[in-house]
């Protein structure tokens, strides 16, 4: 996970809050917004293109761990285990 300052989350949590309001699903919303920024604002370069491919996949471990896993857990206790 990053560890990002505590000044800068304040402005990174409120673009988080941002689509929140304005009802940015995972199902194909956010696509939209991680391919759009990609192709704009990413300066084309292997290098660019590979790291933002990294932070989308180090999104993706993260997720897995701290939030997927333990509500996995969760079911096991309540449903058991396969």
């Amino acid at each position: 996970m990053p560890y990002i300052k505590p000044e800068r989350r304040i402005w990174l949590d409120r673009v988080v809050q941002f689509l929140k309001t304005i009802d940015i699903k995972a199902d194909g919303d956010l696509n939209y917004i991680l391919y759009k920024y990609c192709k704009y604002y990413i300066k084309p370069s292997y290098n660019n293109y590979k790291n933002y491919l990294g932070e989308l996949q180090r999104a993706i471990t993260e997720i897995e761990r701290r939030i997927l896993a333990p509500y996995e857990d969760e079911k096991i206790q309540e449903n058991g285990d396969i």
